[in-house]
């Protein structure tokens, strides 16, 4: 397995750990469960052909990768409501970015 793997799953599951502890130490395996949750938003890696190809980068490829979905996420932390999951988006966003950095 390459670092790039390390790296990505390490910041799609370990760093929303860290996050979780931050925002809430009482509550953060309620929030951990939200970050994770957010890693729906690569549903729509299901309407690419093919779903999945290491050499694409997701950001601004897929729906939900846009740059229009990114900047939605970001309105989305200024709500106390949509806060976690807003953040949990925008990690994910950041984590998809760095794989295409890499």
């Amino acid at each position: 397995m390459s670092l790039n793997f390390f790296i990505h799953y390490g910041l799609h599951f370990i760093f929303p750990v860290l996050i979780a502890v931050v925002i809430n130490k009482k509550q953060w395996v309620k929030i951990w469960l939200i970050l994770i949750a957010t890693m729906l938003v690569d549903l729509d890696h299901l309407l690419a052909i093919p779903i999945f190809d290491p050499n694409r980068c997701s950001i601004n490829f897929h729906p939900l990768h846009s740059y229009i979905a990114i900047v939605i996420y970001f309105m989305g932390l200024f709500f106390k409501k949509t806060r976690v999951v807003a953040i949990g988006l925008l990690v994910h966003m950041f984590t998809d970015f760095i794989d295409c950095m890499l």
